[in-house]
C-alpha cells in the first residue's frame, strides 16, 4: 500500500484517503510520499502524445492504489474534473514569436479562469467520492489570495458531503475574484471576507492553522482544507509539468526550463516532484514579486518572513510560502527532526538560517528572481505590443523573470512560462499596463461579465472575530 508521512514525523504513516481528507497531518506537518516513483525515458516517450486526462491517469496511478480508487473510478474522476474546461487541450502551449525559445503554458482555461482549477476539481471530486463511500461530511476551510477560493467554491458547489468556507482578505483581491465566490447560489458555499489583515492571506493561514492545531475541534467539526497544503493538489499539479515538457520538447531527453510565478510554493513543489520522477527539467525559475521570501531563501540560504507588500500580482502576495517546508524536507534528506526544528524556530523567530549543505542543495537546478510592479506592467505592455499576446500579472512575473535570467542560464534550453490566470480577472492592472481605459477583447471574459450582474452572498468579519464566528457557523450547520 502506498503510504504518506508527515514532514514533522510525529504521526504514523497513512494511506492516500487519509492524506486527502485530513489536509494537514495531526502533528501540524504536511503529508509527503514515503517514496517518489520513477518514470523511465521509455515511459515518458510512450506518454508523450497522450491527452491531459490520459496522462493524469498514468501519473496519478503511480501514487494511488487500485484498492483505494479502482482504475475505472479514477478515470471518471479525472474526466469529470476537466469537463468544464474551455480549451480541448486543457492547457495549450503558446510560443512568443518576439522572443525565440520562450513559450507560455496557459493554465487558466478552467471554469474560474485560474490554474487552481486544474487540481481543485479533481481534489474536491475525490473528497466527495471518498466521503460518499464512507457516509461522511467535511467542512473545507481555506485561505485565498484570490484564485484558490473561487476554484474551491466552484468545485464544491452543490456537493452534499461538503461545506466550503473560502476566506479572503477584504480589499486585497480583485472584484472579479470576489464575485466568483460570493455570487454562487448553492447553500454549501460560505464565502467570508476578512478585514484588518496587514499580512493578507498569511494572516488567514494562521487562523486556519490554529483551527487545525486543535485535534478535538477538527474531529468535532469535520475540518479539512484544500489549500496547496493538501497532498492531492500538489500531486495533480505535477502532471502539467510532464504535459508541458512533452508539448515543448521535440525529443524526450532534451532540456527544458520552467519559469513559475511563485507564492506559496505549491506549484513549484509539484515541479520538483515531476523532476524527481524523471522528467529532464534543467532549471526551475522561482519568479517572486516584491514579496520575495523564496528568492531570499534560494539566493542567501535564509528563510525569513517580512511584512507583506501589496503588488499588482496579488495572488502571489505571500510572505510565508508553506509548501517550501515540503521541499526543505526532501533537501534535508527526509529528516523530520531537522524539519520540525526549523518549523518551530521559524514560527517563534520568523527566520531560519539553513545549514550550508541544505543551502547549497536548494540551489541545484533552481534560479530565482524578484520582479517589481514596474517590471510586471512593462512586461505586459511589451508582450502585447510585440506579440499581440496579453499576459495576466502573474504570467508577466514569470516572463519577466525568464527574460532577466536567460543570459545567466546561458540560453541552455527553451523556457516554458506558466500563465496562471486569465487577464480578465485583473482589468485594473491591464489598464495600467496598456495605458488606457479601453481594454482589448482579450482582457474580457463572458463568465466574469455574467457574474457582474448577480447578487452577492457571504459574510464579512474582522480578523479578531473570525475564528469564533467560523466555529459558531459550522456548529450551527450541525443542528
Amino acid at each position: 500500500m502506498k503510504q504518506y508521512v508527515s514532514t514533522r514525523g510525529g504521526v504514523a504513516p497513512v494511506g492516500f484517503e487519509e492524506a486527502v481528507l485530513k489536509g494537514f497531518a495531526d502533528d501540524g506537518g504536511l503529508f509527503v510520499p514515503t517514496a517518489i516513483p520513477r518514470i523511465s525515458p521509455e515511459q515518458l516517450k510512450a506518454w508523450a502524445g497522450l491527452s491531459y486526462p490520459d496522462l493524469a491517469f498514468e501519473i496519478l496511478s503511480l501514487f494511488i492504489d487500485r484498492e483505494t480508487v479502482p482504475a475505472k473510478d479514477l478515470k471518471q474522476l479525472i474526466e469529470a474534473s476537466f469537463q468544464d474546461f474551455e480549451h480541448p487541450e486543457i492547457m495549450p502551449v503558446v510560443p512568443l514569436p518576439g522572443d525565440e525559445g520562450l513559450f507560455v503554458l496557459e493554465l487558466f482555461r478552467g471554469p474560474t479562469l485560474s490554474f487552481k482549477d486544474i487540481a481543485m476539481g479533481f481534489l474536491i471530486n475525490t473528497m466527495d467520492y471518498i466521503l460518499k463511500r464512507r457516509g461522511g461530511h467535511l467542512n473545507l476551510v481555506l485561505a485565498t489570495t484570490g484564485d484558490t477560493g473561487p476554484a474551491a467554491a466552484y468545485a464544491a458547489a452543490g456537493k452534499s458531503s461538503i461545506d466550503c468556507w473560502p476566506l479572503y482578505p477584504e480589499g486585497m483581491i480583485t472584484d472579479e475574484q470576489e464575485r466568483q465566490m460570493t455570487t454562487l447560489s448553492e447553500g454549501n458555499i460560505h464565502a467570508v471576507g476578512v478585514t484588518d489583515c496587514p499580512d493578507g492571506g498569511d494572516d488567514l493561514d494562521l487562523i486556519v492553522a490554529g483551527l487545525f492545531s486543535d485535534a478535538a475541534l477538527v474531529r468535532d467539526l469535520g475540518l479539512s482544507s484544500v489549500n496547496s497544503i493538501n497532498w492531492c493538489r500538489v500531486l495533480m499539479q505535477s502532471v502539467h509539468y510532464v504535459y508541458g515538457y512533452c508539448r515543448v520538447c521535440r525529443r524526450i531527453g532534451d532540456p527544458l526550463v520552467f519559469s513559475v510565478p511563485s507564492g506559496a510554493f505549491g506549484n513549484l513543489f509539484a515541479g520538483y516532484l515531476a523532476r524527481e520522477m524523471g522528467v529532464p527539467i534543467t532549471t526551475f525559475i522561482c519568479a517572486n514579486n516584491r514579496n520575495s521570501a523564496l528568492h531570499t531563501a534560494f539566493s542567501t540560504g535564509v528563510f525569513k518572513k517580512r511584512d507583506l507588500v501589496q503588488t499588482v500580482s496579488s495572488a502571489i502576495d505571500i510572505v510565508v510560502p508553506y509548501n517550501f517546508w515540503r521541499f526543505l524536507y526532501f533537501q534535508a534528506g527526509g529528516d523530520p527532526e531537522k524539519l520540525a526544528a526549523w518549523m518551530d524556530r521559524f514560527h517563534k523567530e520568523g527566520e531560519v538560517r539553513l545549514d550550508q549543505e541544505t543551502a547549497d542543495a536548494i540551489q541545484r537546478g533552481y534560479a530565482s528572481c524578484s520582479v517589481s510592479d514596474a517590471q510586471t506592467l512593462s512586461t505586459i505592455r511589451a508582450t502585447w505590443e510585440a506579440d499581440g499576446y496579453l499576459l495576466d500579472p502573474h504570467g508577466a512575473v514569470a516572463v519577466a523573470a525568464a527574460r532577466e535570467l536567460r543570459d545567466q542560464l546561458k540560453r541552455e534550453a527553451p523556457v516554458l512560462c506558466m500563465a496562471t490566470a486569465h487577464p480578465a480577472k485583473f482589468p485594473g492592472v491591464t489598464a495600467r499596463a496598456l495605458g488606457g481605459k479601453d481594454l482589448p477583447p482579450e482582457a474580457c471574459h463572458p463568465a466574469l461579465q455574467a457574474a457582474a450582474d448577480l447578487p452577492r452572498r457571504g459574510a464579512v468579519h474582522s480578523l479578531e472575530e473570525l475564528k469564533p464566528r467560523l466555529i459558531a457557523g459550522m456548529k450551527a450547520l450541525k443542528t
